[in-house]
């Protein structure tokens, strides 16, 4: 492990986005899987082997994720004032995450998902976004990013995304702080040639996607192209993620590829959330590129071998000890 690692102080982090209150329905063989479909007859009584509670959402998430790595951590976004919202914030604050940017609204639904844990690990989700779509320029502490060494832009609905120039105009004024961005679909689909979009990836220090994103992202025929676009395009370290068959990443040097590691999985939410949490938590205290890439993987295969979005996020401990006994090859390609 590189020195920084173990010598630089506590990153001030803030993670803007989504919480959700997750009711995960274990199915096994209860759901026909065919072809990519889950099948549910109509009128019909289906069986559930195990039913689990859970906090996610991508800023609760990845503030939750970045405070058990050792950073100090804040969650922005919007809560209701009922039952799911009242867990929401009490799991924040027994994290240690700091809440005092959230925004309760009063009588009015906090995020609510059902998610159906298939036999084959993977899963169907039934969303509602509930108080999600107010984060606006009205609910945005906007103050906490003069705070902070780090942001944390998870996904937004297409109502929130009229912060977008809030956050540019921010963080224009101090370039040193670092933005890590996972888009969400409004911004997927509006492209890298729009406005705040393309503001945004001239900031981003770490963009995160998935491989149906990058693609759909940058009009890109593959990866590679879409890694080239984006880095292209402003974005200083870029990892698109392609489960099982692991990451691409680039930065403005260098491409390198990362496998998955040859775990079961259990239930895959979150993963996406965990890897990006461990490759900012890496970036931020000085490692490689190619380090981070294996810390995300370490905190997002310890995710998806348990049921919900934060049960196997990694300590800064456990984080460090698994980055010195890894056997994970980060392979450069030409």
């Amino acid at each position: 492990m590189n020195g920084p690692l173990h010598h630089e102080p506590r990153p001030r982090t803030v993670s803007i986005g989504g919480a959700t209150y997750d009711l995960f329905l274990t199915m096994g063989k209860a759901l026909g899987e065919r072809g990519g479909s889950v099948t549910l007859k109509a009128g019909g009584k289906l069986p559930v082997e195990r039913v689990t509670e859970s906090c996610g959402g991508g800023a609760c998430n990845t503030s939750v994720g970045l405070q058990r790595l050792g950073c100090t951590a804040a969650f922005s976004g919007i809560i209701g004032s009922d039952q799911w919202g009242e867990r929401l914030l009490k799991n924040l604050m027994k994290e240690g995450v700091d809440v005092s940017p959230a925004t309760v609204v009063e009588n009015e639904t906090s995020s609510f998902s059902i998610i159906l844990t298939l036999g084959s690990g993977d899963r169907t989700i039934l969303y509602s976004p509930g108080v999600n779509e107010h984060l606006n320029d009205v609910t945005f502490d906007l103050d906490w990013l003069q705070e902070v060494d780090a942001v944390f832009l998870n996904h937004l609905s297409e109502t929130s995304c009229v912060i977008e120039d809030d956050i540019v105009r921010t963080l224009l004024q101090k370039p040193e702080r670092w933005l890590s961005w996972n888009p969400g679909g409004p911004q997927i689909r509006r492209g890298i040639a729009s406005e705040n979009e393309a503001a945004l990836l001239r900031m981003t220090n770490l963009l995160l996607l998935n491989k149906e994103e990058a693609l759909a992202f940058t009009k890109a025929k593959d990866t590679e192209t879409a890694l080239h676009v984006l880095v292209s395009a402003g974005a200083g370290n870029v990892c698109i993620t392609d489960g099982r068959h692991g990451i691409v990443a680039a930065d403005r040097k260098h491409t390198y590829r990362c496998p998955a590691l040859p775990i079961p999985v259990v239930e895959t939410t979150g993963a996406g959330d965990a890897f990006g949490t461990g490759a900012l938590w890496a970036l931020l205290k000085g490692c490689s590129l190619q380090e981070a890439l294996v810390a995300g993987t370490l905190n997002s295969a310890s995710v998806i071998g348990a049921i919900g979005a934060q049960a196997g996020l990694l300590t800064e401990t456990q984080m460090r000890e698994r980055m010195n006994q890894h056997l994970l090859t980060v392979e450069t390609l030409p």
